[in-house]
């Protein structure tokens, strides 16, 4: 598996605190089968010419030397959209320095330029990959139809898979019409993981679905190559018992 959402590098946001956070959460993840981990910390688009790059650089360097059993490390950033309108090709914002950057909008609201700032972060040459849309107030599958139309690859959290509410109903019906690329932990040193949904999907019989969410798709994020299309996912009722049952497991 491949994660491409997590805030497990320390101190440096409202993530892990501390190499003794980071690291059991590193370790469990490289016995649940995750080959690569990358590190999003957040970082508003307004400051994006004054990102932290450098620091945490050598915080990673030194977290992989702390952490002997742990994924492969990589830096991104979660870049929260605060300002549109700029410049975010600098290599070093992206996912492990492909041509894709994790993107949000801010104070979990849709704003009303969200499909045009997508856009032109398309035509720029970057691929918006935009983090959590099961999150934002308001947000609907038209939405994320008009998203995906504009280039923007979708990746929902795991923890809103497994929501109740709101939240976890929209996230499954985007998974019942295809319309998730990938799925990430967006871990902050807790017990969410990619796992738990990957054993959830495979029991649904969509053991090629469960892989394309959860490593192929992140995987071809990090090469710059093109996605592959997920299929929608044809949930059996009486199932949802049984998710609720394996992310309570994994805590």
């Amino acid at each position: 598996m491949i994660d491409v959402h997590t805030h497990l590098l320390p101190g440096v946001d409202d993530g892990s605190p501390s190499p003794d956070v980071s690291i059991p959460v590193l370790e469990r993840f490289a016995q649940d089968g995750v080959q690569i981990v990358v590190c999003t910390p957040h970082l508003d688009a307004s400051r994006a010419n004054h990102a932290p790059y450098e620091r945490h650089v050598e915080i990673l360097a030194a977290l992989r030397a702390r952490a002997p059993v742990s994924p492969e490390l990589r830096l991104g950033w979660e870049i929260m959209l605060d300002t549109p309108g700029v410049d975010l090709r600098d290599k070093r914002l992206s996912l492990g320095g492909s041509r894709s950057i994790l993107v949000e909008f801010p104070r979990m609201m849709i704003p009303p330029n969200a499909a045009e700032e997508l856009f032109r972060l398309r035509m720029s040459g970057v691929v918006p990959v935009l983090a959590h849309p099961e999150r934002y107030w308001g947000c609907t599958v038209a939405h994320l139809e008009e998203w995906r139309r504009v280039g923007a690859a979708i990746q929902v959290d795991v923890a809103g898979v497994f929501a109740s509410g709101a939240q976890g109903a929209l996230a499954m019906s985007l998974l019942e019409r295809g319309l998730v690329d990938l799925l990430a932990s967006d871990t902050h040193g807790d017990r969410r993981a990619l796992l738990p949904a990957r054993q959830w999907l495979i029991e649904l019989g969509a053991e090629d679905t469960a892989d394309l969410l959860t490593r192929r798709n992140a995987g071809h994020l990090l090469a710059d190559e093109p996605l592959e299309p997920v299929p929608p996912i044809e949930r059996r009722r009486g199932m949802f018992d049984r998710l609720k049952e394996l992310l309570l497991g994994s805590r």
